[in-house]
C-alpha cells in the first residue's frame, strides 16, 4: 500500500463485506483514508472465472467517461503477498440499495434514481472503445453464441445433479440464435441496482462495481438483466419487483424503462426481446450453479449464503424456458 497508494498512511484494519460472493471484498481503514481491496477467492478455480485483472482494468480505462467507477490505485498478481490475485480502489460512502422498491425514498426519488440506472446503462453502452484502450476487451465474433457456450462449460464443470429445465434452456439457446447484427459494446454482465452506488443525497449513480463478467459484446444483454430481475419476487430472497404496484411507487414499468433506454440510443425498439431474457435466466442460473459447488468444496465466501443463493438454480432455468415462449 505505501508503494502503490499516494498518500497512504498505515497501520491497516481490514474489515469483510458481506455482499461480494464471487470475489471475497473487504473495507480496509487507515489513517490516511478508507480503500476497498478485492481479492480472487482462495481454492480450485474455474478457468476464467473471478477476473479481478479485468475488474481493475476496465474500470481504471474508464476513469473520465460518462460511466462512473471509483478510482482504481494498484493491481497486485503476486498471489503469495495475500494468497491471491487482488487490487485496491478508493473506498465512497455512498448508498447502496438491495431492494429494487427502495422501501426508505418517496415515489419522485424512486423515478429519479431509476432513470439514473438507464442513464448510465446507455453510458456504458456509448464508450468509444478505442478511446479508452477496450477495443480488445472481448473476443470477436457472435456474442451470445460466445457466451452460451462458455458459460454452459461452466455450468458442466460446477453441476451437482440434473435439472431437467436447465438442459431443455440450453438446447433452446443454441437452437434460436439471433443472427449477429454488427452490434458491438462494453458490456458489464451483472447490471443491476445493488451494484450500483449513489450520492448520498442525491438520486446520481457514483460509481458502477462489480466489473467481473465485463467483456465486449451485446448490448440487450445488460438491458434484459435488468428486465429479469425485476421479475423475480420481492424480498432478500429473490430482490425483484414481481406483483409489485410500481405506478403508486414511482417506479417504472418494464417497457416503459426499455423505450427510456432505447431513446437514449437512438433505437426504434428491440425485436425477440424474450430471447435476451432467457439468455439471461440461463446466465444467472449457469452462475449459481458455480457458487453452490464453491459452498460444497469448501471454498466460498460466505458458505451459508451460497447454498441459500445455489438453491435458486431450478427457478431461473424455469424462468428461461418461460420467457423463451415469449421470443
Amino acid at each position: 500500500m505505501t508503494a502503490q497508494v499516494p498518500g497512504f498512511r498505515g497501520p491497516i484494519q481490514a474489515e469483510k463485506f458481506a455482499t461480494g460472493q464471487s470475489n471475497p471484498t473487504f473495507k480496509l481503514s487507515a489513517p490516511s483514508g478508507a480503500y476497498v481491496l478485492r481479492r480472487k477467492p482462495l481454492g480450485q478455480l474455474l478457468k476464467s472465472a473471478h477476473a479481478v485483472d479485468r475488474e481493475f482494468r476496465v474500470q481504471r480505462a474508464l476513469a473520465g467517461t460518462d460511466v462512473p467507477v471509483t478510482r482504481m490505485h494498484a493491481l497486485c498478481e503476486d498471489g503469495s503477498v495475500i494468497g491471491s490475485m487482488f487490487y485496491v480502489m478508493d473506498y465512497f460512502a455512498g448508498r447502496t440499495f438491495v431492494d429494487p422498491r427502495l422501501p426508505d425514498l418517496g415515489p419522485n426519488d424512486r423515478a429519479a434514481i431509476f432513470d439514473d440506472m438507464n442513464r448510465v446503462l446507455a453510458a456504458i453502452h456509448s464508450v468509444d472503445l478505442a478511446a479508452t484502450g477496450l477495443a480488445d476487451y472481448g473476443p470477436k465474433g457472435n456474442y451470445y453464441q460466445r457466451q452460451i457456450d462458455r458459460w454452459s462449460k461452466q455450468y458442466r464443470a460446477s453441476e451437482t445433479e440434473a435439472i431437467p429445465d436447465m438442459d431443455a434452456l440450453i438446447n433452446w439457446l443454441q437452437a434460436n440464435l439471433p443472427e449477429d447484427d454488427g452490434r458491438v459494446t462494453l458490456v458489464h454482465g451483472d447490471y443491476r441496482i445493488d451494484n450500483l452506488l449513489f450520492a448520498p443525497d442525491s438520486p446520481k449513480c457514483v460509481a458502477v462495481l462489480d466489473w467481473e463478467l465485463s467483456t465486449l459484446g451485446h448490448p440487450y444483454a445488460d438491458l434484459a438483466a435488468v428486465i429479469m430481475q425485476w421479475s423475480l419476487p420481492p424480498g432478500d430472497a429473490g430482490r425483484g419487483l414481481a406483483g409489485v404496484d410500481r405506478k403508486s411507487l414511482g417506479l417504472p414499468e418494464d417497457q416503459a424503462f426499455v423505450d427510456a433506454y432505447c431513446a437514449r440510443m437512438g433505437l426504434p425498439g428491440i425485436d425477440r426481446f424474450g430471447f435476451y431474457l432467457a439468455f439471461c435466466f440461463f446466465r444467472m442460473a449457469s452462475i449459481l450453479q458455480g457458487v453452490k459447488r464453491r459452498a460444497l468444496d469448501g471454498n466460498a465466501s460466505n458458505p451459508e449464503k451460497a447454498l441459500e443463493l445455489g438453491a435458486f438454480v431450478p427457478a431461473f432455468a424455469a424462468g428461461g424456458l418461460s420467457a423463451s415462449k415469449t421470443a
